[in-house]
């Protein structure tokens, strides 16, 4: 059938997105049992830890009434851990450390990254002002900081025999993926002693320090400018010198891109924007461009990973058979693959001669073809963070669009990682240029190319992605509408109002606050919403304290007093992210009726 684009009919629905679908966190061993964390939208974005027996028996470890999660930093992460058999979790409500339904810390403390060995259980904490590490002594069920002073801390990490402890920890105004550093002590009794620096610095940053059955202790660099993976002997010694990212942005505890099944390490990379998996830093031979959670034990590895006609899932790859096994999925309803849109690779030129990533994905549908000489609108969707990155991995949204007949550009702009740490430092000082320059000049690429309608394109994002939307909006002329998930419209409140985490994360992407005080409302939509004359829709949690609500509020007050077209919708109890089913559904909908309805104005 000949429709225009932008009006076919998709059997995906905003319901598919939700219906049965999880977000799969952390991925916990103890001895061959496997665990692994996820998020419900359909129970209320209720966070729930699933045990997998070795034969082959789920069931539910979190209680009822309960939920898995950590609001350390806010992100969280690492909200649990299992030790012979005994099941430890952070409770949402409270932020207590619980084994079954027993409380084993007092409320108005929150934890994460929980690690035990022995009679000791060794985490995060943090209260309102503090950052630092905790051991509570299972026996007793009483617990004492044997870290703190530094702004944070993260990634303990026991060795075999439980005389060594090794962590991270980092200052203001570093974020740890710009400055981090490992430490390492000994431990005994449940105190640390003759605490020392061994490798990180205030520009070099350490990722996922971990320990091989031989008691050698293994990390993540960044010091020749790649995340490259490295063990200590006395100094660093690289294990594989390569242009390719082996770590992560530590946004959330927890996370993993390698581990050791035996004396050998299975580890995962990222080049161009695209995932392998090695063992011993071969890659083996999977189908997936999308990988985390690497953990293994001497049988088996257990893992995430997606590619963009599959959706993310947890595997088990057996190394005697070389075989994958599927544990856990989101269950679709049947969709032919006529339908999806596979992701394409794209590097295009931007402005001053840079390059830019992104993956490009064209309108699908195999009931529908456009008239002959017309394009597709397009979305630009801008990714979180802003150090971040997004992945070609399988996403019904992306399919929403792209089903009725919308193209979809997803950027990796200047600021990304999995590109290098040059590619990741060209946002500093320059959040709000480059970000906007990336997302302009892909646009502009595919509208050269007769691949997008240059008076439909739209550009979208959350949190910093909807900062990127907001500035790109009113600072630049590419976009004709937009849409700010819970996105930041005023840095000088930012910078002011935000949790510890962030607080100095603008020094680096902007500059020192408040010095360049003027420099913030410069780069702010909020200070220059007289220049903003493009539609935009709002989407905000009531509850969120990232971001928090007076941000969307006062940039929809002040576009309606201007008569633009615009849009704030609020979601009572959500928080910085939406959890809850109907919200995540009704906020799409929404969207592509803003855009439509946008569109059809301009025509």
């Amino acid at each position: 059938m000949t429709a225009p684009y932008g009006t076919w009919t998709s059997p995906i629905t905003s319901e598919w997105l939700t219906l049965g679908q999880k977000r799969f966190g952390t991925i916990v061993l103890d001895g061959d049992t496997i665990y692994w964390d996820e998020l419900r939208p359909n129970e209320k974005g209720r966070s729930v830890v699933v045990q997998l027996s070795p034969d082959g028996e789920k069931r539910d470890m979190t209680p009822d009434g309960f939920s898995t999660r950590s609001r350390v930093h806010e992100y969280g992460g690492a909200p649990y851990t299992v030790h012979e058999g005994k099941f430890y979790f952070v409770n949402d409500k409270d932020q207590r450390i619980y084994m079954g339904t027993e409380p084993l810390t007092e409320p108005h403390i929150r934890f994460a990254d929980l690690h035990i060995y022995g009679n000791y259980l060794i985490a995060v904490g943090e209260n309102e002002h503090d950052n630092f590490l905790i051991c509570l002594d299972l026996t007793t069920k009483k617990w004492q900081k044997i870290a703190s002073g530094n702004d944070f801390y993260a990634s303990p990490s026991f060795n075999n025999d439980g005389t060594k402890l090794a962590f991270l920890t980092w200052n203001h105004p570093q974020m740890p993926w710009n400055g981090a550093e490992l430490m390492l002590a000994d431990f005994k009794e449940g105190r640390l002693s003759n605490i020392q620096k061994i490798a990180g610095s205030p520009t070099e940053s350490i990722f996922q320090p971990s320990w091989s059955p031989s008691n050698v202790l293994h990390f993540v660099s960044d010091s020749t400018g790649w995340r490259n993976l490295y063990r200590w002997d006395g100094k660093p010694v690289p294990l594989c010198s390569r242009q390719a990212e082996f770590g992560l942005p530590q946004w959330v505890f927890g996370m993993s891109t390698y581990a050791f099944s035996g004396e050998h390490i299975i580890a995962a990379s990222v080049k161009d924007g695209v995932w392998s998996l090695e063992l011993d830093f071969k890659p083996l031979d999977l189908p997936w461009t999308y990988f985390s959670q690497i953990r293994a034990n001497q049988k088996f590895a257990v893992f995430i990973a997606g590619s963009s006609l599959e959706d993310k899932a947890i595997y088990k790859y057996d190394f005697a058979k070389k075989k994958t096994t599927l544990l856990a999925h989101n269950v679709h309803p049947h969709l032919d693959k006529s339908y999806i849109s596979e992701a394409q690779v794209l590097t295009y030129p931007s402005a001053k001669g840079r390059k830019a990533h992104a993956f490009y994905y064209p309108p699908k549908n195999k009931d529908f073809k456009a008239p002959e000489g017309t394009y597709p609108p397009l979305v630009v969707m801008t990714h979180g963070g802003p150090t971040s990155a997004t992945s070609s991995t399988f996403d019904l949204k992306i399919q929403y669009w792209t089903s009725r007949g919308i193209a979809v550009l997803d950027v990796d702009y200047g600021g990304s990682t999995g590109y290098g740490r040059a590619y990741q430092d060209s946002l500093n000082k320059n959040w709000g240029i480059v970000d906007i320059e990336d997302c302009e000049a892909g646009a502009k690429y595919l509208v050269l190319q007769k691949k997008a309608d240059s008076k439909k394109l739209a550009i979208r994002g959350g949190s910093a992605g909807g900062y990127t939307t907001l500035a790109a909006l009113t600072f630049g002329k590419t976009f004709t509408v937009g849409a700010s998930y819970y996105g930041v419209s005023d840095l000088t409140a930012l910078a002011e109002e935000t949790h510890k985490f962030e607080a100095r994360y603008l020094d680096s992407l902007i500059g020192p606050y408040p010095a360049q005080k003027k420099l913030y409302e410069e780069r702010s939509p909020l200070y220059n919403v007289d220049k903003l004359k493009r539609p935009v829709i709002f989407f905000q949690g009531s509850e969120d304290l990232v971001v928090p609500l007076n941000q969307a509020e006062k940039m929809y007050d002040a576009l309606k007093k201007r008569g633009i077209m615009t849009e704030l919708v609020v979601y009572e109890g959500e928080q910085h992210g939406f959890r809850i089913a109907q919200n995540i559904r009704d906020s799409l909908e929404k969207e592509l009726a803003f855009y439509l309805k946008c569109w059809k104005n301009l025509t």
